[in-house]
């Protein structure tokens, strides 16, 4: 969402909410389109979590709220992932493409968790 909302240009009023400056209508406008893309990325469930806000920003930091606890579930995936991971090994009559499948599907999935990791690690 982030990265959408930066393509726009419109990831500064989220950021730091509409400023009352010189140029109110053009701030305002930017604040508007940042609230409509981030209504169109979401779905029902969550739009209604949202629907009041009415700036940009506050729909934003309702999103951070509601998901906060996202992140502990991502990170108990994630060592889930590592041990994974880190046991993998090729079984007998397993092809070397097939396990290097395996092995890249695991780290595409660790990658989705936000870890990093470099060619020198596998």
């Amino acid at each position: 969402m982030k990265a959408l909302l930066g393509a726009y240009d419109v990831w500064e009023p989220v950021e730091s909410g509409v400023d009352e400056a010189e140029d109110a209508a053009a701030t305002n406008k930017k604040d508007q389109k940042a609230l409509t893309l981030i209504h169109q990325g979401l779905d029902d469930k969550i739009f209604e979590k949202v629907a009041n806000a009415t700036t940009s920003k506050q729909a934003w930091d309702i999103l951070q709220t509601s998901f906060k606890g996202l992140d502990k579930v991502k990170k108990v995936h994630l060592q889930t992932l590592i041990g994974v991971f880190e046991s993998l090994h090729m079984k007998e009559n397993e092809s070397v493409s097939d396990y290097i499948s395996r092995v890249l599907a695991i780290v595409n999935q660790m990658n989705r968790y936000g870890e990093e990791l470099k060619d020198d690690y596998y």
